[in-house]
């Protein structure tokens, strides 16, 4: 017993060593001083920032532009209590922060685009990078500037060697993988004309459903983030001009009309959608479903049979991606938010293992990796969505 108490520590300690190699270098922040004149500003006026990792080698003209995420706020009130936070504030982010993932610049863990310029955008508007609102209301102080803010740290990056980019692809996590998506033809039309240019989106999927009480709870979250924000001048007019803005905030209602390249990578048990949109506080009043969120392995069969349908309305929802020959998915049926920039679910060497189902979703996460490499330099459709059931 106590054997094996020591292997088992041995082996964790041996992870967690990996692991801390695999995160990488520290890279700095870069403020973009020169938005603050053009109105481009975090939601206190302070200046947006990225991180920038140069290429080098035969990277030198290929970038990857990743989205932080962090959710969105839909009011003044949640707006106000994220705006001294780094949320929403580039005065209250961190000086570096480490790359890891498919932004790694280790061959080892990244071996496809270690030698890739690589940036990671800061989130600080909480509209996914579409708000663009010109009052600014004295008493609160608060600048609904996110549309403005994506093209003034591109605009950055362009003078800083993306004008001549080969190869370049925006992705995000989260509320960064929905801004992917919202801003993948703007980012396209911001690079040169020769680039490559493609959309990756993690965890950006949020889809359009009832909530356990039957009300359409993120729809309506939704609608005051759009309404606040000002976002419907800077979502899809083809999608605007026959549904409300709200609804052309969700991918199922306008990605079929993305013109570049695009790629999912999503669970389809979605931790933080079955945690927020199916299953959220307000609908649960008397917390019977807490302790199945926090470990599905607690779940009643019939929380599972609701997460059943749940994961069948969102392969439904993927359905207007359809089978373009330039798109493609790796939906996986781990329940998990955000996989390609944690080393763990994006590339380990011990992927390859099946041992339990722990090690499947990081099987998957192998072939997840390989696929989205496969797709992103062979223009070819590339479908996976796993069929395991929770």
């Amino acid at each position: 017993m106590e054997s094996g108490r020591i292997t088992l520590w041995l082996n964790l300690l041996v992870c967690a060593i990996i692991l801390l190699k695999a995160e990488g270098d520290f890279v700095p922040i870069t403020l973009v001083e020169n938005a603050v004149s053009k109105g481009a500003v975090c939601l206190d006026g302070s200046p947006p920032a990225y991180h920038l990792d140069n290429g080098f080698g035969e990277g030198i003209n290929s970038w990857i532009v990743h989205i932080e995420g962090g959710g969105w706020c839909e009011s003044v009130t949640t707006c106000l209590n994220r705006k001294d936070t780094r949320l929403g504030s580039s005065n209250q982010m961190v000086e570096q922060i480490a790359f890891s993932g498919y932004l790694s610049n280790d061959k080892q863990f990244n071996p496809d685009f270690y030698n890739w310029n690589r940036v990671k955008i800061r989130y600080c508007d909480g509209a996914s990078f579409t708000g663009d609102v010109e009052k600014v209301d004295p008493t609160t102080n608060l600048h609904f500037r996110g549309a403005r803010v994506f093209v003034a740290v591109i605009e950055d990056l362009l003078a800083k060697g993306m004008e001549n980019a080969e190869n370049a692809i925006l992705s995000g996590c989260s509320a960064g993988g929905l801004a992917t998506i919202l801003n993948c033809d703007r980012f396209k039309a911001l690079l040169p004309a020769g680039a490559k240019v493609k959309c990756v989106s993690d965890a950006g999927y949020f889809i359009n459903v009832k909530d356990i009480s039957g009300a359409q709870h993120i729809e309506e979250f939704y609608k005051q983030v759009v309404t606040t924000h000002g976002s419907a001048k800077h979502l899809p007019p083809s999608c605007t001009s026959r549904l409300s803005p709200e609804l052309c905030f969700f991918p199922q209602n306008m990605a079929s009309e993305i013109s570049a390249p695009i790629f999912l990578v999503n669970a389809a048990y979605d931790s933080w959608q079955i945690k927020n949109i199916l299953a959220p506080g307000v609908a649960d009043p008397h917390g019977l479903w807490r302790n199945c969120k926090l470990d599905i392995n607690n779940c009643s069969p019939d929380q599972l049979s609701i997460m059943q349908d749940f994961r069948m309305e969102f392969k439904k929802a993927l359905s207007v991606i359809g089978n373009s020959p330039s798109n493609g998915m790796f939906i996986d049926s781990c329940y998990v938010h955000c996989q390609t920039e944690s080393q763990e679910t994006w590339f380990t060497s011990d992927s390859p293992q099946l041992a339990n189902k722990v090690r499947d979703c990081i099987l998957c996460s192998l072939l997840q990796k390989m696929s989205v490499f496969v797709w992103l330099l062979v223009i070819t459709v590339f479908h996976f969505i796993s069929n395991s059931k929770a």
